[in-house]
């Protein structure tokens, strides 16, 4: 899979994420599509992307056994990354640490690990 690809992957998986559950409507942005989506935002989601498929990689898919909190957090850490990486001072919401995240993107970026994973099946 390309990284363009992969990045779509991502993107669609968060928004599928958001739509199941966020609480109430979304914010726009939330559930922007793809042809929609900033550049470094796509740019991002390639990065996060490869960087859990290489973890299932180089694990030989046991990375898959992690939980659903061990899948998010790593999610939620490659993606702070990427932040710290496209502004030179991110909103603090795009650089919270997992403990401070709402509940529904908990659930979204676990979702997302498990995507990538049945992606590689």
């Amino acid at each position: 899979m390309s990284q363009s690809e992969g990045a779509r992957l991502f993107r669609e998986a968060w928004i599928t994420g958001v739509r199941k559950h966020f609480p109430g409507e979304p914010k726009p942005g939330y559930v922007t599509p793809w042809e929609e989506t900033p550049e470094w935002e796509r740019q991002a989601a390639g990065a996060v992307h490869d960087q859990v498929r290489q973890f299932l990689d180089l694990s030989d898919r046991h990375a898959s056994r992690l939980t659903r909190e061990q899948k998010s957090r790593f999610v939620a850490t490659c993606w702070t990354a990427q932040m710290y990486k496209h502004f030179e001072n991110p909103k603090l919401g795009y650089v919270a640490d997992w403990a401070a995240l709402p509940e529904w993107q908990k659930e979204t970026d676990a979702d997302i690990f498990e995507a990538i994973e049945d992606a590689l099946k």
